[in-house]
């Protein structure tokens, strides 16, 4: 049964990455998310002599642009819709490898690496201790390996997370859909509720310091198909977990990382551990 609900989230994000091929939204403004994940892993390992690989990559849209730094970056995804999306988004490289499969089978891929990054992909397994467990193991000694895990709004007010509570129910209903339907329902979502509530947030913080507690005001500076893409991200996945910044340091510890570190920016909570 376990099997057949990954399967299933398998290809919600294969339909997911095919829908939101990122082709429609700029280089500038996938930069800039690209600079929010990354700030805190360390860019001298980033080098023509090192070697990574991408866990989870999606469309190939970070990976677009560790390429041209790297020697060689490796591609594993597992589901084969998305891994087709990446190869037609880096066509243009011949320092990539791609393997269609999951963590799980991570030990196939022979040979160790310089880094890992994971970003948006952990929280939906039901194995993270043991995902955290085979990518160390794929690492060389001292080598990092960064990680973005959806936050569980520990830092947020009760209003806040009593808000969250109430899309839990959105998404558990929604999640359940078939991908048409539940694709549809989520750009609606994104437009009368991700679009307004974020522009909102502006003028809120005119009065406050913060908006960190307005709804979705992550959003505020993001262009709308980002918004399309994180709706569907939320509401369409049938399997999540959070994490608080403590969790994030066990999953760690537990597994065998050491000098952990947590990144201030957003998106929460982007964490980096070395072997």
């Amino acid at each position: 049964m376990k099997n057949k609900k990954f399967n299933s989230t398998i290809k919600d994000f294969g339909n997911e990455w095919d829908k939101f091929d990122n082709e429609k939204i700029s280089n500038i403004e996938l930069k800039k998310i690209f600079n929010n994940y990354f700030f805190i892993f360390p860019k001298k390992i980033i080098n023509k002599k090192k070697v990574g690989i991408d866990i989870g990559a999606g469309t190939g849209r970070w990976a677009n642009f560790i390429l041209p730094k790297v020697k060689k970056l490796y591609i594993l995804e597992p589901s084969k819709k998305a891994i087709n999306v990446s190869k037609k988004k880096l066509k243009n490289f011949n320092n990539v490898k791609y393997f269609n499969i999951e963590i799980k089978k991570i030990n196939k891929i022979k040979r160790k690496f310089d880094f890992a990054y994971s970003l948006g992909v952990i929280h939906h397994l039901n194995y993270p201790e043991k995902a955290f467990k085979l990518i160390r193991k794929k690492l060389k000694k001292d080598s990092p390996f960064l990680v973005y895990l959806y936050h569980n709004f520990e830092d947020n007010n009760l209003f806040y997370k009593y808000l969250w509570k109430l899309s839990e129910v959105l998404r558990w209903f929604i999640s359940k859909q078939n991908f048409l339907v539940k694709s549809l329902i989520c750009d609606f979502i994104a437009a009368f509720i991700y679009f307004p509530l974020s522009k909102l947030s502006k003028i809120f913080l005119i009065f406050f310091s913060s908006s960190k507690n307005f709804p979705l005001s992550y959003y505020k500076d993001k262009p709308f198909y980002v918004m399309r893409n994180d709706s569907l991200d939320r509401f369409g996945t049938k399997y999540e977990k959070r994490y608080s910044k403590q969790d994030i340091i066990n999953l760690f510890k537990k597994t065998g990382y050491k000098n952990i570190k947590i990144s201030t920016k957003r998106p929460y909570w982007c964490a980096v551990g070395y072997n």
